[in-house]
Formats: structure tokens, sequence, C-alpha cells
């Protein structure tokens, strides 16, 4: 089968990937074997790929057929149209997907879509999860113009809450106004405040400033560091508002529910209209590595789907 495995010189200046023969993936017993009809390419997975000497086979989200069901007998039988989240090597024709990480699609939500659910989606789902009851709850979220951010924006709009968006942009605030943010603001100095909640996703100076908006004895949920730059933190700076407020790191892999179990309850809300996959770029698996490169320019907004033709 054709798949896409990384050069290892993407610090020079080559294309992070490069399309080559591979054998087809010979699955474990609780293994579905899947026929990849689209699958999405995650700005995180660039950062893997920039790595030099890279040799972990991309791809976390696919959606496509079961050309074989999982030998245990679990998951869906062969036939069905799925979403699936492994851990890698999506990024080809076919790709061998844990049943506890895959979901049946009903007719209505096409592979294109589906794709784009599964790393951001369940970010986002878990995020709100961690967060607990948003309902009238005042919430910052930083870095919200990408896929997850999007996601967060209309599933907590949805559950009531007063959410602020900080986008790089107007053009792109103004998607996330549609899906139900109160207010859109392009630098985090420019929130106002106080948050119950700060979802942070930046890192570098972002992080304390949002920390500075937060109210005494709110919550503030690190879930990524996009600027890839550390973070600095003062003591001292709590006593200025967030007196006694908490800082949780997150990771959406730390959950004791499935993967199969939170993929489905996405499509559940995107076949009832219920949630949007946000689209930043629908076009042919050829152009993998130059969507590489816009991810890395951020030159995509939202979720960047590749299909198989």
């Amino acid at each position: 089968m054709r798949a896409y495995a990384p050069t290892g010189r993407a610090h020079t200046g080559a294309p992070h990937v490069v399309l080559a023969e591979r054998p087809q993936p010979r699955p474990r017993p609780d293994e579905a074997l899947i026929k990849v009809e689209a699958y999405s390419v995650n700005r995180g997975e660039t950062f893997k790929l920039e790595e030099p000497g890279a040799s972990w086979l991309p791809g976390k989200d696919v959606a496509g057929l079961v050309v074989q069901q999982a030998a245990d007998g679990s998951g869906p039988e062969a036939g069905r149209r799925v979403v699936g989240h492994p851990m890698s090597a999506g990024w080809a024709e076919y790709a061998a997907v844990p049943t506890s990480a895959l979901a049946a699609l009903p007719d209505g939500v096409d592979s294109v879509r589906a794709a784009a659910l599964p790393l951001a989606g369940l970010t986002a789902l878990r995020l709100l999860r961690a967060a607990g009851p948003v309902g009238g709850r005042r919430i910052l979220l930083t870095g919200a113009s990408g896929g997850v951010g999007h996601y967060v924006t209309e599933l907590a709009a949805a559950a009531g809450a007063r959410l602020t968006a900080v986008t790089g942009s107007p053009e792109r605030g103004a998607r996330l106004l549609e899906l139900g943010a109160e207010q859109v603001v392009h630098d985090v100095a420019a929130a106002t405040g106080p948050y119950d909640l700060v979802l942070e996703s930046t890192g570098g100076g972002a992080l304390p400033a949002a920390l500075a908006r937060l109210r005494r004895g709110g919550t503030l949920i690190w879930f990524g560091q996009a600027s890839r730059t550390p973070v600095t933190l003062d003591f001292f700076d709590f006593f200025k508002g967030p007196e006694s407020a908490t800082l949780r790191h997150f990771h959406y892999m730390d959950f004791p529910e499935s993967f199969a179990d939170d993929l489905a309850a996405l499509v559940r809300l995107v076949a009832g209209g219920r949630l949007r996959p946000e689209l930043g770029r629908v076009t042919d698996w050829a152009d993998t590595a130059a969507t590489l490169v816009d991810l890395r320019e951020r030159r995509i907004r939202g979720n960047a789907v590749l299909t198989l033709s």
C-alpha cells in the first residue's frame, strides 16, 4: 500500500513527509483493518515531524470503511463506515485501529467531516468535562481559532457558558461569534475579566496574562503550548487577583472513558446538527506535505482534511 512516512529532514526545509510503499498493516486481535477514505492533519503532528530524525509514522485521525473486523469479534463489523483515532500510521491507504478507538458512522455523516473529529473533538469534549458544569460561567479561551477552539466554543456556548475567545485576527474571530462566543479579542490583554475559568493553550506570555484575569478561587486549565515558548510564573502574582486559584494540567488521553464512547458522542452531535466540524481545508492526500507547511505557518483555520483518491 501507499503511505506517508517522515523524511527526518524537516529542519533543513525539506517536506516533512514523503509518499512511499509500505506493507499493509497486520491488525492485532483487538484491531480492525480500515480502508482509509479521509484523514485529518493536526498542527501538533507537525511538531513531531519537525524533530530531527523523526521516525514516527503520522496519522491519528481517520475515517473510512472496515474491511476486516477485529479478530476478537469486538467493534464494528466489516462493511461499516467508521471514524477512528489510532496513535499513528493513519496517513495511508489502510490503517489498523483498535476497536476501543472506533465509532460507527451513520449515513448522514460523511468521511470528510468525520475525519475532522477525533483529536480536536476529543480534546474539546474532555476539556469541558474536566472543567465541570459551565452554564452561566465566564470562560476565557486562548488559541481559539484552531480546531479545538471551534469545538470548545460551540459546545460551551450550547451549555450556556459566556465565552471570550482570543484569536489572532478579526477574520478568525467572526466565525467564533457565529458559533456562540460572547466576545472575541485579539490579545489576552484586551480581555476584561474576571473569569471563572481560563482554558489556555498558547503558553509563553499568554498564560500569566490569562491567569491575571482569573477571579479569586477560579481555575486555569493548561491544555497546550502552541507558541512553543516556556511559561514563567511568579508566585506573588496570585495575590494581585487570582488568589487561591487552581492551575491544572490537562491531557486528553488521561481519562477513564474509551475513545470509542466519546467518538460516538461526537458523531451523534454532528448527526444531530449540534456540532459542526470546521473544515479549514479539504484537498487530495497528494497535498499533504504542502498542508503541513501551511499548518506550521498558521495559514489554515480549523481542521485540514485530506481525501484519498
